[in-house]
């Protein structure tokens, strides 16, 4: 199945639903060391496969100007929910509908090349956005001086920290307010002055009407910042609701 974009003239809200959406993964069952092996054993018959759900029959639907939280354990499903919002992956089943920019932070240095110099991803990243040369030239002072790199910038990123990673990816990805953030714990990185500033950024965008899709193991952080909440467990969502008890049906089950 594919994603739909909604028409600018169709009604704004909600901004993102996801109907009995499903992603089905085929892998080896066991570890093959490289690929011309995978391929003489493939052709000799001798691979075997395992087929499993990382999202199953999911029905979600988040509204414009929501700070929506994803919690679960390692393996849930989340990031795979998030990569489909982000239409960075199809889904297998079901049906996405997505409405305005999505501006991911999936990861810690998602989309950034370690040879390149942080300038030059910038420009590499800018584009993976969607913005042209000229619009990444007229944004990039703004951008610097948000990541706080100074001179680094100009050093190839395979010599940053995990830290100065995310204050870039961080500061290329939000530099202009998108429809719908997606945040998958790449703030858990970097001092605690630089993620003040992030979420001071984040609130603003949430003030301004920015759909915000949030994952993270701190609890109190989904309290704090999301209106609701929902608890995916083995693909599947188990909870949906407020995060309050949302978070405890997650923690009882423990």
């Amino acid at each position: 199945m594919k994603w739909l974009t909604a028409s600018k003239r169709q009604p704004v809200e909600p901004l993102i639903q996801l109907e009995h959406v499903s992603v089905h993964y085929r892998a080896p069952s066991e570890r093959v060391a490289t690929f011309k092996e995978y391929a003489i054993r493939r052709l000799q018959g001798k691979i075997k496969h395992r087929e499993f759900l990382a999202l199953k029959d999911v029905n979600l639907t988040i509204n414009q100007g929501e700070v929506f939280g994803l919690i679960g354990h390692n393996g849930a499903g989340k990031s795979t929910l998030l990569k489909v919002v982000s239409r960075v992956l199809l889904p297998t089943t079901g049906r996405v509908v997505i409405r305005g920019r999505v501006a991911p932070l999936l990861e810690v240095g998602a989309g950034f090349h370690p040879e390149l110099t942080g300038h030059e991803n910038i420009f590499l990243n800018g584009a993976i956005l969607g913005f042209t040369r000229t619009q990444m030239e007229n944004k990039f002072q703004s951008i610097l001086d948000f990541s706080e790199l100074g001179e680094f910038i100009d050093a190839p990123m395979r010599t940053y920290s995990s830290g100065m990673w995310a204050r870039l990816g961080f500061a290329v990805a939000t530099d202009e307010r998108p429809d719908i953030l997606i945040v998958d714990e790449v703030l858990a990185v970097g001092d605690e002055a630089f993620q003040r500033k992030c979420f001071a950024r984040i609130n603003r965008f949430r003030e301004e009407g920015t759909t915000i899709l949030l994952v993270a193991h701190n609890m109190e952080l989904i309290q704090q910042m999301c209106q609701r909440a929902a608890w995916l467990h083995h693909g599947e969502l188990k909870s949906l609701g407020e995060p309050d008890e949302v978070i405890q049906a997650y923690r009882q089950a423990q």
